[in-house]
């Protein structure tokens, strides 16, 4: 797998996260008798699963630096918000969509660090 490849592959992971998040979220706003239908947890949900693939997609396009550690705070950021609004609606797969999300965050940092350690070498 190439260096730029296995860089990309936690932003990707990510955005199957927040998009796995999107499609939970927009079950539990439509279907009925899920408790949260029509809510505006459910759609503040939608809305900030919208926003982490959108920054995820754009994590994976940037090289590097302050822009780059900055789009990675704020998707942390974003994943534990939408996790903890995923408890607080009684919906786990939303929860569980961040917790996989965490793990392609943290892939990433270990990817890209592996990366500018081998570029040292």
């Amino acid at each position: 797998m190439s260096q730029r490849r296995s860089n990309r592959l936690g932003a990707l992971l990510l955005v199957i996260a927040s998009l796995v998040g999107l499609g939970v979220a927009l079950y539990a706003w439509f279907t009925p008798l899920t408790g949260v239908t029509g809510t505006l947890g459910a759609l503040v949900a939608i809305v900030a699963c919208l926003v982490l693939a959108l920054l995820a997609w754009i994590l994976s396009r940037l090289q590097g630096g302050a822009a780059r550690n900055l789009v990675r705070v704020v998707i942390l950021l974003g994943l534990f918000g939408t996790a903890f609004a995923g408890l607080l609606l009684h919906q786990w797969w939303i929860s569980a969509a961040m917790a996989l999300g965490l793990v392609g965050w943290i892939l990433d940092i270990a990817c890209a660090r592996r990366t500018s350690l081998h570029s040292y070498s």
